[in-house]
């Protein structure tokens, strides 16, 4: 899968091209079998969409569990912790295709996946059976899991987070003497659990960070606009008013709609077409990455604001002065464990340049590195995107595999910085790996740090002036009940539970509908059918218009930027 929500790889999509056409018109018996293969498409994408909402509203009811597609048992509940608690579980996974997931796994290190806050609930490590926890259960290990609750404790900060997950490393430690947890960290819980590597020494075993963002400056013009967005919306006073709108909790679903915009063509059409028009096959695929995709959960007020000012604006975590608690900041200088940095060239939230720049900010050059006696190994992959980088099967079965495999060739290496080769064998599902020694000096990604220094200060002006001026006006006039009312009424919640059945009486006509398609046996049409070859043409003629638009939009921000760091400069 790609970076965009629900959506295929190309090698999954019909073999037609864009623009591609039949080379003859279609006969009237052709015509009239795709009228009705059209007709009946229709009502499966529409009770598709209806199950979507369905599966949202009980999803919500349930407490949003995990969506892992393995049984779990609780080890460690850290609402329960004082004095300070925080909204994380601790899960061991007990069971992987109905064998117990620690049969066999006596020599091999535990594994702890940390999946990221980042607007979503937990459990995009594992929710289908070619996943990370899946190939670490594969490989032997016994695989933990660190969960998350939909809403924060009451006055939860990023200190109360960062010692619940030390509890949780201590605690598989203590479950498994002599094998330090390999700690498995997705996006921004690959922060974490670097974090985590650097203040538990000795407890802590390797570090596989994948997709995420350390550098968050860097970046390539007009590949990665994200990290400009703090610019053009003033930096972090939005967090404060959001977080202020919500009575103190900032929604989750805010997050995941700055993701959908960063390419509105696959979050707003390619999704839907790729499952109109294949509707037979990618149903079932596409309701279970959106009962993920549509979890979002929430986060305390002052986590949010922590993450945009410390990390998004203000950059602190590669320069060793983020402040996680007092007297505590982070230093990945400590960093002692083995690190496995895993990123995509087709990521365009975090790209090579933020998983990779931070390592000669710590380690000025190759000695540096050497001298701390620190191996770090990196691998990319060229195409795939940033959510893929998690939930892709072909991912899973190549990069993850191949990396948990191994691990103790890796913590063998001597000091220093390698990059990982992954090579496909033929007729054998194993992978031969290398490892090539490279230099620090290699991976250098330059970029004009004054422009952000200058966003960071704008940000700080315009969040005090609106905390002076705004905050006090706002918070008075919010209350328990207008917050969940936004809540409930944000375009990512309402645009899905509106098809719910429960919502909207007209969709349970579709669902009999479906379920009598269903029942007679429908037959769809070749991939061949040449009014189906004009129909995904045409559907590839929108969205390459789609990416003309965010492509044009995202030069435009690219051009803005630069006029402002040049009236900056003079």
């Amino acid at each position: 899968m790609d970076g965009t929500p629900g959506a295929m790889t190309a090698a999954e999509r019909p073999k037609s091209q864009p623009g591609e056409a039949s080379q003859r018109p279609p006969a009237a018996a052709e015509t009239l079998d795709y009228l009705r293969d059209c007709a009946e498409r229709s009502v499966l994408f529409w009770d598709t969409l209806r199950r979507r909402g369905d599966d949202m509203l009980e999803h919500a009811r349930l407490g949003m569990p995990p969506p892992l597609d393995f049984r779990s048992e609780t080890i460690l509940d850290a609402r329960r912790f004082t004095p300070r608690p925080a909204s994380y579980a601790l899960l061991r996974i007990v069971e992987a295709e109905g064998a117990a997931a620690d049969e066999g796994a006596a020599r091999k290190a535990p594994v702890l996946v940390l999946d990221p806050r980042a607007g979503h609930g937990p459990g995009i490590g594992g929710f289908r059976r070619e996943s990370e926890i899946g190939m670490a259960l594969r490989e032997g290990h016994p695989v933990y899991f660190a969960a998350f609750f939909p809403e924060p404790c009451a006055g939860q900060t990023l200190a109360d987070v960062h010692h619940a997950l030390r509890r949780f490393v201590a605690a598989v430690a203590e479950r498994h003497p002599g094998r330090p947890p390999i700690l498995y960290g997705n996006c921004q819980a690959g922060w974490a659990a670097a974090l985590l590597a650097a203040d538990c020494e000795g407890v802590a075993g390797p570090v596989v960070m994948n997709g995420s963002p350390i550098s968050y400056w860097a970046g390539e013009a007009g590949i990665n606009p994200m990290r400009l967005l703090a610019a053009f919306t003033g930096g972090s006073w939005p967090a404060h008013l959001l977080s202020d709108l919500g009575d103190g909790i900032f929604d989750g679903a805010w997050l995941a709609q700055n993701f959908e915009t960063l390419n509105p063509g696959r979050a707003l059409w390619d999704k839907y077409a790729d499952l109109f028009t294949r509707v037979d096959a990618e149903r079932d695929r596409f309701l279970a990455f959106e009962r993920w995709w549509g979890g979002f959960h929430h986060l305390a007020r002052d986590e949010i604001v922590a993450i945009v000012e410390n990390l998004f604006i203000g950059n602190q975590l590669e320069q060793g002065v983020f402040r996680i608690c007092e007297g505590c900041h982070a230093d990945l200088r400590r960093l002692r464990s083995p690190l496995v940095v895993f990123a995509s060239w087709g990521d365009n939230i975090t790209p090579p340049h933020q998983a990779l720049g931070w390592i000669p900010t710590v380690w000025p050059d190759t000695a540096a590195l050497e001298a701390a006696g620190q191996r770090i190994v990196y691998l990319t992959n060229p195409r795939v995107g940033h959510l893929g980088i998690f939930v892709s099967a072909a991912v899973a079965q190549h990069e993850h595999r191949a990396i948990l495999a191994s691990m103790e060739e890796i913590a063998a290496l001597p000091p220093g910085l390698y990059q990982m080769t992954v090579e496909d064998m033929d007729g054998d599902e194993e992978h031969r790996v290398g490892f090539v020694r490279r230099t620090v000096e290699e991976i250098r990604f330059p970029f004009d740090r004054r422009s952000f220094e200058k966003v960071r200060e704008t940000s700080a002006v315009l969040a005090a002036a609106y905390e002076t001026f705004a905050g006090p006006w706002v918070r008075a006039c919010t209350t328990p009940w207008t917050a969940e009312a936004m809540r409930w009424l944000h375009p990512m919640r309402a645009g899905r539970y509106g098809f719910s059945g429960a919502f909207n009486p007209a969709m349970r006509v579709v669902a009999a509908w479906a379920d009598a398609l269903r029942a007679a046996g429908r037959q769809p049409l070749a991939d061949d059918h040449p009014l189906l070859i004009e129909e995904r043409a045409a559907m590839a003629r929108v969205s390459s218009a789609f990416d003309a638009a965010r492509r044009w939009r995202d030069a435009a921000a690219e051009q803005a930027a630069a006029t402002w760091r040049g009236r900056s400069a003079g």
